[in-house]
């Protein structure tokens, strides 16, 4: 089985994360993010993967490689310029099998693809439409189904009155080829959501009513909260096995003198002096260091950043080769960007974000 995966945004909502680094691999969990969307199709008989790559795809071809790494044939397409996701779906069209399955990449998932594709085939449908149900629906676009599954209408920004669904689109879909024939033409931009898919409708589009983990991870909060996800094993992955299997904390090939709070995943080449206290749901990347009495929880801090001593960090996100000073306090949902410098005895708070190569001196801000 095939599968399609759209990849080229600019990941503008998780700047500064983004900036220097391609959406698909930036780190999730000690991981490129998009490798565990390839791990769950994987599990469900794709072999064949189909990259629609945009903004800095050299970088995400240069971490991922022809696949065979991750157990799959992994290709490429790079567009031109930003064509919309249907313009990405007919852009790739020389590559396409006759059937296959078409991803939102900015997801984190467990949903059966093997239950959808069965009820697309049991139906004869020419597209199915994974559905997911929600808790508040009125902040997203709604699916209504016919009683033979197939779509009725799509409700965007419903009214109160409109709300008798809880199912959204959750970028998931089976697709046969010839959707594509009454597509515009290569190089057009196209909505899949708001022009292919409504045309459908009538037309052999079905809506599957999957369940499990879903999380669109597009923004720093939820990045942290899939984060928190897999270490707490909420969604079902390869290393959320291997976390549980030792008692969720992991920490191979690092030098721990400090204390462990699980969950958490510490990598290779860090090192936590005596007095610090890593997590818990904190992940440290490779060759991190963690002095004296510091004190890392519920964050991310990736590879190569310094910690200074007495430093708390809680609820952030710290980017690779960030060097923070002695006394501070980072909290409440901030980010900083790859290679900032943070002197000592500065306090950030309130979801700030430091763009990459930023300096700050010595009690520059105190929140």
């Amino acid at each position: 089985m095939q599968a399609l995966i759209l990849a080229g945004g600019e990941g503008t909502r998780l700047r500064p994360l983004t900036s220097m680094m391609p959406k698909p691999v930036v780190p999730l969990v000690g991981r490129p993010f998009i490798s565990y969307m390839i791990e769950w199709l994987r599990g469900h008989g794709v072999d064949d993967v189909i990259m629609s790559c945009g903004f800095l795809a050299a970088g995400v071809r240069d971490v991922l490689g022809d696949g065979s790494a991750l157990g799959v044939r992994l290709r490429y397409v790079e567009e031109p310029r930003p064509l919309g996701t249907g313009g990405a779906l007919k852009f790739a069209e020389e590559l396409l099998d006759e059937r296959f399955f078409m991803l939102n990449g900015d997801v984190l998932t467990d949903i059966d693809l093997s239950a959808q594709l069965a009820q697309h085939e049991r139906t004869g449908a020419r597209g199915t439409l994974a559905l997911i149900p929600v808790e508040d629906a009125s902040a997203y676009g709604l699916v209504r189904r016919n009683p033979d599954l197939s779509v009725l209408e799509f409700l965007e920004k419903p009214e109160l009155d409109q709300l008798d669904t809880d199912l959204i689109n959750a970028g998931a879909y089976i697709l046969e080829r010839d959707v594509l024939e009454d597509m515009p033409p290569a190089g057009t931009i196209v909505s899949i959501e708001r022009e292919v898919f409504p045309a459908l409708v009538g037309r052999g589009l079905y809506g599957f009513e999957s369940s499990g983990y879903w999380l669109d991870i597009g923004t720093p909060q939820r990045y942290l909260q899939g984060t928190f996800d897999i270490l707490e094993g909420n969604v079902d992955t390869e290393l959320g096995g291997l976390l549980r299997n030792a008692g969720r904390a992991l920490a191979d090939g690092a030098e721990v003198k400090g204390r462990l709070v699980a969950p958490t995943l510490v990598g290779p080449g860090c090192e936590i002096a005596a007095g610090a206290i890593v997590g818990g749901r904190t992940v440290l990347g490779a060759g991190v260091t963690v002095a004296e009495g510091a004190h890392v929880e519920s964050s991310v801090v990736l590879d190569g950043a310094r910690i200074g001593a007495r430093t708390t960090i809680s609820s952030s996100i710290v980017g690779a080769e960030v060097e923070i000073g002695e006394h501070c306090r980072i909290e409440g949902g901030v980010v900083l960007g790859q290679g900032v410098k943070v002197g000592p005895g500065n306090v950030l708070a309130s979801g700030v974000r430091i763009f990459p190569g930023v300096e700050l001196p010595e009690g520059a801000i105190k929140f």
